[in-house]
Protein backbone atom coordinates (compact mmCIF):
# COMPACT_ATOMS: atom_id res chain seq x y z
CA UNK A 1 0.00 0.00 0.00
CA UNK A 2 1.27 3.53 -0.82
CA UNK A 3 0.20 5.22 2.40
CA UNK A 4 1.29 8.72 1.38
CA UNK A 5 -0.74 8.44 -1.81
CA UNK A 6 -3.72 7.26 0.22
CA UNK A 7 -3.35 10.27 2.55
CA UNK A 8 -3.26 12.71 -0.38
CA UNK A 9 -6.33 11.19 -1.99
CA UNK A 10 -8.25 10.87 1.27
CA UNK A 11 -7.72 14.44 2.45
CA UNK A 12 -8.36 15.91 -1.01
CA UNK A 13 -11.57 13.91 -1.39
CA UNK A 14 -12.85 14.99 2.05
CA UNK A 15 -11.92 18.63 1.33
CA UNK A 16 -13.87 18.49 -1.92
CA UNK A 17 -17.05 17.51 -0.05
CA UNK A 18 -17.20 20.59 2.21
CA UNK A 19 -18.46 23.89 0.81
CA UNK A 20 -17.45 27.23 2.35
CA UNK A 21 -21.05 27.69 3.47
CA UNK A 22 -21.02 24.34 5.28
CA UNK A 23 -17.76 25.33 6.96
CA UNK A 24 -19.16 28.70 8.04
CA UNK A 25 -16.88 30.66 5.70
CA UNK A 26 -17.89 33.45 3.30
CA UNK A 27 -17.78 32.28 -0.32
CA UNK A 28 -15.67 35.04 -1.82
CA UNK A 29 -15.77 35.09 -5.59
CA UNK A 30 -18.07 33.07 -7.79
CA UNK A 31 -15.37 31.44 -9.92
CA UNK A 32 -13.79 28.78 -7.68
CA UNK A 33 -11.39 26.46 -9.46
CA UNK A 34 -11.77 23.60 -7.00
CA UNK A 35 -14.85 21.87 -5.57
CA UNK A 36 -15.28 22.28 -1.86
CA UNK A 37 -12.73 24.03 0.32
CA UNK A 38 -9.36 25.38 -0.75
CA UNK A 39 -6.27 24.25 1.13
CA UNK A 40 -5.84 27.69 2.68
CA UNK A 41 -9.41 27.52 3.98
CA UNK A 42 -8.77 24.18 5.65
CA UNK A 43 -5.58 25.60 7.17
CA UNK A 44 -7.53 28.57 8.53
CA UNK A 45 -10.20 26.34 10.06
CA UNK A 46 -7.61 23.97 11.53
CA UNK A 47 -5.47 26.78 12.97
CA UNK A 48 -2.28 25.83 11.10
CA UNK A 49 -0.24 27.57 8.44
CA UNK A 50 -1.06 27.03 4.79
CA UNK A 51 2.40 25.58 4.12
CA UNK A 52 2.00 23.12 6.99
CA UNK A 53 -1.41 21.92 5.82
CA UNK A 54 -0.09 21.53 2.26
CA UNK A 55 2.65 19.28 3.64
CA UNK A 56 0.05 17.26 5.51
CA UNK A 57 -2.09 16.81 2.41
CA UNK A 58 0.96 15.64 0.49
CA UNK A 59 1.13 12.70 2.85
CA UNK A 60 3.57 14.00 5.45
CA UNK A 61 1.57 13.07 8.54
CA UNK A 62 4.43 11.37 10.36
CA UNK A 63 5.18 14.29 12.66
CA UNK A 64 1.62 15.52 13.13
CA UNK A 65 0.39 15.49 16.71
CA UNK A 66 -2.93 14.03 17.82
CA UNK A 67 -4.16 17.61 18.39
CA UNK A 68 -3.29 18.69 14.84
CA UNK A 69 -4.96 15.61 13.35
CA UNK A 70 -8.09 16.32 15.39
CA UNK A 71 -8.06 19.95 14.27
CA UNK A 72 -7.87 18.87 10.61
CA UNK A 73 -10.62 16.33 11.21
CA UNK A 74 -12.81 19.06 12.71
CA UNK A 75 -12.10 21.41 9.83
CA UNK A 76 -13.08 18.74 7.31
CA UNK A 77 -16.11 17.69 9.41
CA UNK A 78 -15.00 14.06 9.41
CA UNK A 79 -17.28 11.47 10.95
CA UNK A 80 -16.04 8.95 13.52
CA UNK A 81 -14.91 6.42 10.91
CA UNK A 82 -13.09 9.05 8.83
CA UNK A 83 -11.44 10.55 11.91
CA UNK A 84 -10.18 7.13 13.03
CA UNK A 85 -8.96 6.44 9.48
CA UNK A 86 -6.96 9.69 9.44
CA UNK A 87 -5.24 8.68 12.68
CA UNK A 88 -4.60 5.18 11.29
CA UNK A 89 -2.95 6.67 8.19
CA UNK A 90 -0.77 8.87 10.38
CA UNK A 91 0.31 5.85 12.43
CA UNK A 92 1.04 3.88 9.28
CA UNK A 93 3.23 6.54 7.70
CA UNK A 94 5.06 7.05 11.02
CA UNK A 95 5.22 3.26 11.52
CA UNK A 96 3.71 3.61 14.98
CA UNK A 97 1.68 0.71 16.45
CA UNK A 98 -1.92 0.53 15.25
CA UNK A 99 -4.90 1.18 17.55
CA UNK A 100 -5.46 -2.57 17.80
CA UNK A 101 -2.09 -4.05 18.67
CA UNK A 102 -1.41 -7.27 16.82
CA UNK A 103 -3.77 -9.44 14.81
CA UNK A 104 -5.33 -12.75 15.76
CA UNK A 105 -3.37 -15.74 14.48
CA UNK A 106 -4.00 -19.46 14.54
CA UNK A 107 -7.23 -21.34 15.21
CA UNK A 108 -10.08 -19.74 17.09
CA UNK A 109 -10.30 -20.68 20.78
CA UNK A 110 -12.78 -23.42 21.60
CA UNK A 111 -14.62 -21.09 23.99
CA UNK A 112 -15.33 -18.66 21.14
CA UNK A 113 -16.62 -21.47 18.93
CA UNK A 114 -18.86 -22.71 21.75
CA UNK A 115 -20.37 -19.25 22.13
CA UNK A 116 -20.96 -19.14 18.38
CA UNK A 117 -22.64 -22.56 18.34
CA UNK A 118 -24.82 -21.64 21.33
CA UNK A 119 -26.56 -18.98 19.22
CA UNK A 120 -29.15 -21.37 17.82
CA UNK A 121 -31.79 -18.87 16.68
CA UNK A 122 -29.54 -16.25 15.08
CA UNK A 123 -27.30 -16.66 12.04
CA UNK A 124 -23.82 -15.67 13.15
CA UNK A 125 -20.26 -15.78 11.86
CA UNK A 126 -16.77 -14.58 12.72
CA UNK A 127 -14.73 -12.66 10.16
CA UNK A 128 -11.41 -10.88 10.01
CA UNK A 129 -10.71 -7.42 8.57
CA UNK A 130 -10.20 -8.85 5.08
CA UNK A 131 -13.79 -10.17 5.25
CA UNK A 132 -12.71 -13.82 5.36
CA UNK A 133 -15.38 -15.91 7.09
CA UNK A 134 -13.45 -17.91 9.67
CA UNK A 135 -16.31 -19.68 11.47
CA UNK A 136 -20.11 -19.86 11.40
CA UNK A 137 -22.85 -21.38 13.46
CA UNK A 138 -25.38 -23.66 11.79
CA UNK A 139 -27.78 -20.88 10.78
CA UNK A 140 -24.92 -18.62 9.70
CA UNK A 141 -23.66 -21.21 7.24
CA UNK A 142 -27.22 -21.74 6.02
CA UNK A 143 -27.75 -18.01 5.46
CA UNK A 144 -24.45 -17.66 3.60
CA UNK A 145 -24.85 -21.00 1.80
CA UNK A 146 -24.20 -19.53 -1.70
CA UNK A 147 -20.71 -18.51 -0.56
CA UNK A 148 -19.80 -22.08 0.41
CA UNK A 149 -20.73 -23.81 -2.84
CA UNK A 150 -17.34 -23.35 -4.51
CA UNK A 151 -15.37 -25.70 -2.30
CA UNK A 152 -12.11 -23.82 -2.92
CA UNK A 153 -9.01 -23.71 -0.76
CA UNK A 154 -8.78 -21.29 2.15
CA UNK A 155 -11.52 -19.33 3.91
CA UNK A 156 -14.56 -17.99 2.09
CA UNK A 157 -14.19 -14.26 1.41
CA UNK A 158 -17.27 -12.03 1.25
CA UNK A 159 -15.70 -9.41 -1.03
CA UNK A 160 -14.33 -11.95 -3.50
CA UNK A 161 -17.75 -13.64 -3.72
CA UNK A 162 -19.58 -10.34 -4.03
CA UNK A 163 -17.48 -8.90 -6.86
CA UNK A 164 -16.12 -11.92 -8.71
CA UNK A 165 -18.85 -14.58 -8.43
CA UNK A 166 -21.88 -14.13 -10.73
CA UNK A 167 -24.10 -15.21 -7.83
CA UNK A 168 -22.95 -12.27 -5.72
CA UNK A 169 -25.20 -9.67 -7.31
CA UNK A 170 -28.26 -11.89 -6.84
CA UNK A 171 -27.47 -12.74 -3.21
CA UNK A 172 -27.08 -9.04 -2.28
CA UNK A 173 -30.21 -7.44 -3.79
CA UNK A 174 -29.40 -3.89 -2.63
CA UNK A 175 -26.27 -3.97 -4.74
CA UNK A 176 -25.11 -0.36 -4.39
CA UNK A 177 -25.41 -0.36 -0.61
CA UNK A 178 -23.66 -3.74 -0.31
CA UNK A 179 -20.91 -2.61 -2.69
CA UNK A 180 -20.24 0.59 -0.77
CA UNK A 181 -20.24 -1.20 2.59
CA UNK A 182 -17.77 -3.85 1.48
CA UNK A 183 -15.35 -1.42 -0.17
CA UNK A 184 -15.54 0.98 2.79
CA UNK A 185 -14.77 -1.81 5.25
CA UNK A 186 -11.75 -2.92 3.22
CA UNK A 187 -10.55 0.69 2.90
CA UNK A 188 -10.87 1.06 6.69
CA UNK A 189 -8.89 -2.14 7.24
CA UNK A 190 -6.22 -0.98 4.79
CA UNK A 191 -5.66 2.06 7.01
CA UNK A 192 -5.38 -0.14 10.11
CA UNK A 193 -3.13 -2.78 8.53
CA UNK A 194 -1.32 -1.27 5.53
CA UNK A 195 1.39 -3.94 5.64
CA UNK A 196 -0.97 -6.93 5.58
CA UNK A 197 0.22 -8.81 2.49
CA UNK A 198 -2.94 -10.90 2.17
CA UNK A 199 -5.11 -7.77 2.32
CA UNK A 200 -2.94 -6.05 -0.30
CA UNK A 201 -3.22 -9.11 -2.53
CA UNK A 202 -7.00 -9.25 -2.18
CA UNK A 203 -7.41 -5.56 -3.00
CA UNK A 204 -5.06 -5.88 -5.97
CA UNK A 205 -7.08 -8.82 -7.28
CA UNK A 206 -10.39 -6.97 -6.91
CA UNK A 207 -9.07 -3.73 -8.44
CA UNK A 208 -7.74 -5.70 -11.42
CA UNK A 209 -10.79 -7.88 -12.03
CA UNK A 210 -13.75 -5.67 -11.07
CA UNK A 211 -14.46 -2.25 -12.61
CA UNK A 212 -17.11 -1.60 -9.95
CA UNK A 213 -14.70 -2.31 -7.12
CA UNK A 214 -11.99 -0.16 -8.72
CA UNK A 215 -14.37 2.81 -9.08
CA UNK A 216 -15.64 2.54 -5.50
CA UNK A 217 -12.12 2.03 -4.12
CA UNK A 218 -11.00 5.33 -5.64
CA UNK A 219 -13.60 7.22 -3.56
CA UNK A 220 -11.61 6.55 -0.35
CA UNK A 221 -14.78 6.09 1.71
CA UNK A 222 -14.52 4.41 5.13
CA UNK A 223 -17.08 3.36 7.69
CA UNK A 224 -17.74 1.74 11.04
CA UNK A 225 -20.07 -1.23 10.80
CA UNK A 226 -21.59 -1.99 14.18
CA UNK A 227 -25.35 -2.25 13.68
CA UNK A 228 -28.02 -1.89 11.03
CA UNK A 229 -30.09 -4.03 8.69
CA UNK A 230 -29.14 -5.97 5.56
CA UNK A 231 -31.23 -7.55 2.80
CA UNK A 232 -30.51 -10.96 1.29
CA UNK A 233 -31.98 -12.98 -1.55
CA UNK A 234 -31.58 -16.56 -0.36
CA UNK A 235 -32.06 -19.41 -2.88
CA UNK A 236 -34.21 -21.42 -0.43
CA UNK A 237 -36.20 -18.83 1.55
CA UNK A 238 -36.34 -15.85 -0.82
CA UNK A 239 -35.82 -12.21 0.11
CA UNK A 240 -35.43 -11.19 3.73
CA UNK A 241 -34.01 -8.19 5.58
CA UNK A 242 -32.30 -8.95 8.89
CA UNK A 243 -31.00 -6.72 11.65
CA UNK A 244 -27.33 -7.20 12.44
CA UNK A 245 -24.98 -6.39 15.30
CA UNK A 246 -21.23 -6.63 14.80
CA UNK A 247 -19.07 -7.04 17.90
CA UNK A 248 -15.29 -6.97 17.95
CA UNK A 249 -13.67 -9.75 19.98
CA UNK A 250 -11.33 -8.04 22.47
CA UNK A 251 -9.27 -11.18 23.07
CA UNK A 252 -8.93 -11.80 19.32
CA UNK A 253 -7.64 -8.54 17.79
CA UNK A 254 -8.95 -7.87 14.31
CA UNK A 255 -11.84 -10.35 14.51
CA UNK A 256 -15.54 -9.49 14.54
CA UNK A 257 -18.56 -11.59 15.45
CA UNK A 258 -21.65 -10.62 13.44
CA UNK A 259 -25.10 -11.88 14.45
CA UNK A 260 -28.38 -11.46 12.58
CA UNK A 261 -31.84 -11.35 14.11
CA UNK A 262 -35.46 -10.50 13.36
CA UNK A 263 -38.20 -9.10 15.54
CA UNK A 264 -40.82 -11.64 16.65
CA UNK A 265 -44.05 -11.97 14.67
CA UNK A 266 -42.54 -10.55 11.47
CA UNK A 267 -42.09 -12.11 8.02
CA UNK A 268 -38.34 -12.06 8.62
CA UNK A 269 -38.75 -14.06 11.83
CA UNK A 270 -40.81 -16.62 9.91
CA UNK A 271 -38.10 -16.67 7.22
CA UNK A 272 -35.47 -17.50 9.86
CA UNK A 273 -37.59 -20.43 11.02
CA UNK A 274 -37.85 -21.61 7.43
CA UNK A 275 -34.09 -21.21 7.06
CA UNK A 276 -33.57 -23.34 10.16
CA UNK A 277 -35.81 -26.08 8.76
CA UNK A 278 -33.97 -25.92 5.44
CA UNK A 279 -30.62 -26.17 7.23
CA UNK A 280 -31.82 -29.26 9.13
CA UNK A 281 -32.86 -30.89 5.84
CA UNK A 282 -29.52 -30.08 4.24
CA UNK A 283 -27.67 -31.48 7.26
CA UNK A 284 -29.70 -34.70 7.06
CA UNK A 285 -28.91 -35.08 3.36
CA UNK A 286 -25.21 -34.48 4.00
CA UNK A 287 -25.13 -37.02 6.84
CA UNK A 288 -26.95 -39.57 4.66
CA UNK A 289 -24.51 -39.05 1.79
CA UNK A 290 -21.57 -39.39 4.17
CA UNK A 291 -22.97 -42.60 5.64
CA UNK A 292 -23.58 -44.09 2.18
CA UNK A 293 -20.06 -43.18 1.12
CA UNK A 294 -18.56 -44.76 4.22
CA UNK A 295 -20.65 -47.91 3.70
CA UNK A 296 -19.60 -48.16 0.05
CA UNK A 297 -15.95 -47.69 0.96
CA UNK A 298 -16.17 -50.34 3.65
CA UNK A 299 -17.81 -52.79 1.25
CA UNK A 300 -15.09 -52.11 -1.31
CA UNK A 301 -12.33 -52.73 1.21
CA UNK A 302 -14.02 -55.88 2.49
CA UNK A 303 -14.37 -57.22 -1.05
CA UNK A 304 -10.76 -56.43 -1.86
CA UNK A 305 -9.55 -58.26 1.22
CA UNK A 306 -11.57 -61.46 0.59
CA UNK A 307 -9.38 -64.23 -0.92
CA UNK A 308 -10.42 -65.66 -4.26
CA UNK A 309 -11.85 -69.17 -4.22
Amino acid sequence: MDTKSDIRAFLASRRAKITPQQAGLPAFGGNRRVPGLRREEVALLAGVSVDYYVRLERGNLAGASEEVLDAVANALQLDDAERAHLHDLARAVARRPARRAGRARGPLPGSVLRVLDSMTESPAFIRNGRLDILATNRLGRALYAPLFTGGGQGPVNIARFQFLDPAGRDFFPDWEAALNTTVSLLRTEAGRAPHDGELTGLIGELVTRSDEFRTAWARHNVRLHHTGSKPFRHPAVGELRLDFDAMELPAQPGLTLTAYSAAPHTPEHDALRLLSAWAATEDAHAEGAHAEGAHAEGAHVEGAARPEP
